[in-house]
């Protein structure tokens, strides 16, 4: 089974949020007396993001607090902010045009007609609406409504790779098939209020984005110029049902990350990744790119020491959540379109972990 990626296009919200002026604002709404404001500070300062977009804000020149009209500041600590329903009716108003700017932007990467789509799969664990983006990429786009449809819902950040997974089964039962793969989240719109200890780390890290590939079969089937994928892996490490959670709440989904997940990374992903590239014919040292989802600073760095790979193999990592922060499952794909338009070396290998704890990999050849 190859799915070979003939075109990637990414889109994000227009109006960005500083980090440093995000700390300050978080400190109102969770309520903090000076020693808590501190800390929240750090936690911000620690991120490893400098900006984030998100579709809760809008442009100008006020104050922040005054540009998230989504989220008035509360009234007292027992405000929990928006309900679940109001944040799905938002998801509903605004995950379709991203996700759309996304999927016109992997088709025309890929020089392809819209009409020419034969599988569609998306990908979102930050919001539920049926019809959704799926029918909406249909009408807008001009996909022929006989399209296969799959969605891919509520895996967390490793979402994507789910979905090219499904996408690369399609391409292998059926050399004809051009599937659009099409992941949108919105993380913005589950900002918690309140000093909940389980969902700071997460208000500093989410963003929103989205990201679209486009793709067919293999080398069989006229890819000759690399960026296969060729084989994909997952694997649900033990005793880690705790370390990453993603719920729903009355007031919002809910991530806890549990401080353990580095160390479950840098326990279990070494043994795991020798014995997965090794069934490919590959140990660790034969990748020489390497796509890592950034779902926070120390991840990154227990991905690195774990498998023992040169710091510079993350730069691309780092600088997607400096720039934009976790965007969840696009987040991956961000890299790779990044990576491959800078025609970085293959083999890659893709990882991005999830609730579970899980990670999933991708093999691109």
């Amino acid at each position: 089974m190859s799915f070979h990626i003939a075109g990637i296009g990414t889109s994000l919200p227009p109006f960005t949020a500083d980090q440093k002026e995000a700390a300050q604002v978080a400190a109102r709404f969770a309520h903090t007396d000076d020693r808590r404001a501190r800390m929240l500070r750090l936690l911000y300062r620690k991120s490893g993001v400098r900006t984030r977009r998100a579709v809760s804000l809008r442009g100008g020149d006020q104050p922040l607090e005054q540009r998230i009209p989504y989220y008035p500041l509360p009234k007292d600590e027992s405000d929990l902010g928006p309900t679940t329903g109001d944040r799905m009716r938002w998801y509903a108003e605004q995950a379709r045009p991203l996700a759309l700017r996304s999927a016109e932007a992997a088709l025309d990467d890929a020089g392809l007609e819209a009409a020419a789509i034969t599988h569609l799969v998306t990908v979102s664990c930050t919001g539920f609406d049926a019809p959704g983006v799926d029918a909406h990429l249909i009408e807008q786009l001009g996909i022929p409504r006989g399209v296969a449809r799959t969605h891919v819902g509520f895996m967390g950040c490793h979402g994507a790779m789910n979905g090219l997974r499904v996408a690369g089964g399609y391409a292998g039962a059926d050399p004809e098939a051009r599937v659009l793969v099409n992941a949108v989240e919105l993380c913005s719109l589950h900002f918690a209020y309140g000093w909940d200890e389980e969902m700071l780390v997460a208000n500093t890290l989410f963003a929103d984005g989205s990201a679209s590939v486009v793709g067919h079969g293999g080398p069989d089937h006229g890819a000759a110029d690399g960026w296969t994928i060729r084989a994909h892996g997952s694997f649900l490490m033990p005793e880690s049902a705790e370390a990453m959670t993603w719920g729903i709440g009355d007031h919002g989904f809910r991530m806890t990350l549990s401080p353990r997940v580095p160390e479950a990374i840098g326990e279990y992903l070494p043994g795991w990744i020798e014995e997965w590239l090794g069934q490919h014919g590959l140990a660790p040292d034969d990748v020489v790119s390497w796509a890592v989802h950034p779902g926070g600073p120390r991840i990154l760095d227990a991905v690195r020491d774990s498998l023992r790979i040169d710091e510079t193999e993350l730069t691309i990592s780092r600088e997607t959540l400096r720039d934009h922060g976790n965007m969840s499952s696009p987040t991956v794909l961000f890299i790779l379109e990044r990576m491959r338009r800078e025609n970085r070396p293959l083999p890659c290998v893709a990882l991005a972990f999830g609730p579970g704890l899980a990670v999933e990999a991708a093999l691109v050849v």
